[in-house]
């Protein structure tokens, strides 16, 4: 085995470890995820496909469908899907790679336990 290659398999291994640590639930689904996604209207598509969370269509949508009852526009809704998703994953670099990390977030300065839940 060389160093590269033990590099490459640490590395997964620190990865799969992330993931792990993520806050987003992981659940199975009896629908089929690629025609709920041929259901979304062209906008959300286009959006969700650039998203760097793996959304679920239908939490897309009920998501995007809150925004523009708030807003009442379309951009202003995705962009509020971007804020929603980028605070997201602010908590989830804070919890992954601790507080001090340059992309953890600010705005949550409650105590968490080591899984990452608020205590309070």
């Amino acid at each position: 085995m060389t160093q590269g290659t033990t590099l490459a398999t640490h590395c997964a291994a620190q990865i799969r470890s992330a993931q792990a640590k993520t806050r987003l639930r992981r659940k199975r689904r009896a629908e089929d995820p690629m025609r709920e996604f041929d259901r979304l209207p062209p906008d959300l598509r286009a959006w969700l496909t650039m998203a760097a969370l793996p959304w679920r269509p239908r939490s897309v949508q009920r998501a995007f469908e809150k925004a523009l009852k708030e807003t009442g526009d379309r951009s202003r809704a995705l962009a509020q899907l971007s804020a929603i998703q980028g605070r997201i994953i602010a908590k989830d670099t804070a919890m992954v790679f601790g507080p001090n990390h340059p992309s953890a977030s600010a705005h949550d300065t409650r105590p968490t336990d080591t899984q990452g839940r608020n205590m309070r």
